[in-house]
């Protein structure tokens, strides 16, 4: 039987199947360890989505069996066709506006000061 990450690379290679779809992004407090993944469903064009969000501070988001285990379970729950998934960290875990003011860098993640994240997708 395939492992999750698996199933979730098979499923993000196929491309844009049309909707449902679903994105899946990592972040952590640098590139080395992700801290939190959220998991964003999207039933039809238009819909603003159900974000979930799921933390490990023991081990990294991406490698964990039950993170993994729980986003391929939503996916099939809502028969999810498309996922974009980056495995790459793609910033910090904390969310501006609610856990620091907005406009602002993080102060918990001087890592990512100056960084513009997109460029790691590259």
């Amino acid at each position: 039987m395939p492992t999750y990450i698996t199933l979730l690379r098979k499923k993000a290679k196929r491309g844009d199947q049309g909707f449902p779809r679903a994105t899946l992004a990592f972040y952590g407090p640098d590139d080395k360890k992700a801290t939190k993944a959220v998991l964003g469903i999207f039933l039809r064009e238009g819909d603003e989505g159900a974000i979930h969000r799921y933390f490990s501070e023991e081990k990294d988001a991406r490698f964990k069996t039950e993170i993994q285990k729980d986003v391929v379970a939503r996916l099939q729950e809502h028969e999810v066709r498309s996922l974009v998934m980056v495995e790459k960290i793609f910033g910090c875990p904390h969310e501006e506006g609610k856990d620091y003011p907005g406009g602002e860098a993080c102060p918990h993640c001087p890592f990512w000061k100056d960084r513009d994240r997109f460029a790691a997708l590259e």
